[in-house]
């Protein structure tokens, strides 16, 4: 599941900015789509995800600890620093955030929710572990809360983050983690 994590970061970012490019009015500010595909197929977090992965591959457990001290201990205190500066942006936003209204907030509960549970329940035609189900249903329902937000700051810099910042992190994110999580397993015992 962690692979299929890192594989839907490009995706994710390629949807994001064909969105953008048909849904924009103004032509002076149109995107060239094979350059949207280049850079998320290269940006630096995909290719230092995937290259994790193929490092994860061949290396076994004895070269693993040998990398330990950047993979485990750095990286920890690397992810709370970015995830206290995301939360100061959603912080700052907050107020930009209420100007649209109820569709935001209810668009940024009920689709992940319902994709979490969709995926619960359809995940047991591909495979009975549990574990593997609950991780693709948690998947599912989340926003990248990492890497996309990054990329669209540079992909779509006229987007409002003060919209798909506090929707990811400021409510879909706690939703996921107080209903979600416990939603989805249920469905999955069930």
């Amino acid at each position: 599941m962690v692979a299929v994590m890192a594989l839907m970061e490009s995706p994710a970012i390629i949807v994001g900015v064909i969105l953008i490019m048909l849904y924009n009015t103004e032509k002076s500010e149109r995107l060239n789509l094979s350059q949207v595909i280049k850079h998320s197929l290269t940006n630096g977090s995909v290719i230092m995800i995937l290259g994790s992965l193929v490092i994860g591959l061949i290396a076994d457990t004895k070269q693993a600890e040998g990398i330990k001290p950047f993979t485990t201990d750095i990286f920890k205190g690397f992810l709370a620093l970015f995830l206290l500066e995301m939360g100061m942006v959603t912080a700052k936003k907050i107020s930009t955030f209420k100007q649209y209204g109820w569709f935001a907030i209810l668009f940024s509960i009920v689709i992940p929710l319902l994709n979490g549970c969709i995926i619960a329940v359809g995940s047991g035609l591909i495979t009975d572990d549990l574990g593997n189900r609950f991780m693709f249903a948690i998947l599912a329902a989340s926003a990248s809360y990492i890497a996309v937000p990054a990329a669209m700051r540079l992909a779509a810099p006229q987007a409002d983050p003060g919209l798909y910042i506090p929707m990811a992190l400021g409510i879909t994110f706690p939703i996921n983690i107080t209903i979600g999580m416990p939603l989805y397993l249920l469905i999955i015992q069930s």
